[in-house]
């Protein structure tokens, strides 16, 4: 549930922005209606399951282009919101975020996940180094080896960041199958906190064996890609939601997706990209109400599988 303080910033600085005001009806809704959350299984800090992904936060120094990328991060904190995914290769995000977040006053707020992907040694510090300064923090949340790139040389460095008290959790990531026999290899020869896989209801590959490693590991999932690339919107283009996906509190298909991800037991979080407040609205709805049990998983994954015949 949001404390005081949170609410009454947030309310304050989106009552200056007049394209988008946040009613007191939906204030008083996010106090009644705390996210759903689930725990990192290596401490059992708990965070929401509904993240942002900002590959599209690069937008420099732009004020106009800043405008809506800080609107979407204030309601996202009104709501609750923690796990911000971002990495060096998205351009100027990292910085674009530590503005943001500076500016927000939120820096306690928000769980910011960040990736190394130098060669090692000095450079990889170099690296977590100025991931640091850009997004402002004393310590980074998580930092995960993206695309387990030269990770037999990174992973022995973010130990050392976090023996260190410079990064508080470690992982890898990948947004590709075809990589999961790697990871899995990872997974059975290394102790991580964090693994970030693409998942979604058109991409299920991550559940022959990667999921499942992961949850007998104690590592917690953070799922990329949730919309499948955008083909899930393409599939239902035409259709109307099933009237059975009230059953978990899917009013939109963002939901029944992003709802369908995080029900999975292993993952943890879903990581939508978001920049834009109304997308936030939606997503955000995903870690509200009830999620899908085993068996409504199941007859989502059907009614997917006859819009693809």
């Amino acid at each position: 549930m949001l404390n005081r303080r949170t609410l009454l910033k947030s309310a304050a600085l989106l009552a200056t922005t007049p394209t988008s005001l946040l009613s007191h009806a939906a204030f008083s809704q996010t106090q009644n209606s705390p996210l759903i959350t689930k725990a990192i299984p290596s401490t059992g800090e708990k965070i929401p399951v509904i993240g942002i992904g900002t590959n599209r936060y690069g937008v420099g120094n732009n004020p106009t282009a800043m405008a809506p990328l800080k609107e979407t991060l204030a309601r996202f904190a009104a709501y609750g919101g923690k796990l911000i995914d971002t990495a060096p290769s998205y351009g100027s995000s990292e910085s674009v975020i530590g503005n943001l977040v500076e500016q927000l006053d939120f820096k306690d707020q928000f769980f910011i996940a960040t990736k190394c992907d130098r060669s090692g040694g000095q450079e990889t510090q170099t690296q977590i180094n100025s991931s640091t300064n850009k997004l402002k923090s004393g310590s980074l949340d998580l930092v995960s080896v993206h695309n387990m790139r030269n990770w037999q040389k990174n992973l022995p460095i973010l130990r050392e960041a976090k023996a260190a008290k410079k990064i508080r959790y470690l992982g890898i990531t990948t947004s590709r199958s075809s990589q999961y026999s790697d990871m899995a290899n990872i997974l059975e020869s290394e102790s991580l906190d964090f693994i970030q896989v693409n998942y979604s209801l058109a991409d299920r590959e991550a559940e022959k064996r990667i999921l499942k490693l992961a949850a007998d590991k104690g590592v917690a999932v953070v799922a990329n890609l949730t919309f499948g690339r955008g083909s899930l919107f393409s599939a239902v283009k035409g259709h109307e939601i099933p009237t059975w996906a009230a059953e978990f509190d899917a009013t939109s298909w963002a939901r029944l997706f992003l709802k369908y991800v995080v029900s999975h037991p292993a993952i943890t979080c879903a990581i939508p990209g978001t920049t834009k407040i109304h997308h936030l609205e939606d997503n955000i709805g995903a870690a509200m109400g009830r999620l899908p049990n085993a068996e409504q998983r199941q007859q989502i994954e059907v009614f997917y599988n006859t819009l693809k015949v």
